[in-house]
């Protein structure tokens, strides 16, 4: 299973408004910049993310881009389902139906998709922020 550049893009978008809450709205261009992401690409990610109600845009010569809620508020899994569908790593269908074998290694496979889901339901963006915080720290006093 691998997750898509376009869901990779979406939380490297969602941290650095998360890295800029309660400053104001950010505009896309410097966050495509900053990350060496086409503009145009952050564009259909962001309209993904506005639909999903975790991005608020602002008109006008200090618009942009803002979160629409506390960065502590928003799961990574919040962000992951809009932009990649459905975590499941297996279509799941009927518990009787099928063989024995199929039975039993569809239990292992649902319990995966669980722990990706629980897993992206225990990080948001402000464990994200943190750990930008911290990695930048370990960077300066190393140097």
């Amino acid at each position: 299973m691998r997750i898509s550049t376009k869901t990779r893009y979406g939380v490297r978008l969602m941290l650095n408004l998360a890295l800029a809450y309660g400053k104001g709205p950010k505009f896309l261009n410097e966050i495509a910049k900053k990350e060496a992401i086409s503009e145009k690409y952050l564009g259909h990610i962001v309209a993904v993310l506005k639909s999903a109600g975790l991005i608020t845009s602002f008109r006008g010569a200090k618009g942009g881009y803002a979160l629409s809620r506390n960065p502590a508020k928003i799961s990574l899994r919040e962000i992951v389902e809009p932009l990649e569908g459905d975590m499941s790593i297996i279509e799941r269908h009927g518990t009787g139906d099928g063989k024995i074998s199929q039975r039993v290694s569809n239990t292992v496979w649902a319990e995966l998709s669980n722990v990706i889901q629980k897993t992206l339901e225990s990080h948001n963006l402000e464990d994200l922020t943190r750990m930008c915080s911290e990695e930048y720290n370990l960077i300066m006093y190393n140097i």
